[in-house]
């Protein structure tokens, strides 16, 4: 099942679970398809930037 704002479907943040219809301003969703929330990427920003891979953050 695809997580985006098109199909009217909550997503989730897979850093802390959280979830969004549709997702709101901050929330970033990287090439997999796969959503953050605005804390998740505040907390995680450096790393993103970094293309860390997420199994480092």
């Amino acid at each position: 099942m695809s997580q985006t704002e098109d199909d009217g479907e909550p997503v989730s943040c897979r850093g802390c679970g959280r979830q969004a219809t549709p997702p709101a301003l901050g929330w970033s969703r990287d090439g997999d398809g796969v959503w953050l929330c605005d804390t998740c990427v505040r907390d995680n920003l450096r790393s993103i930037e970094a293309k860390l891979d997420t199994e480092w953050w």
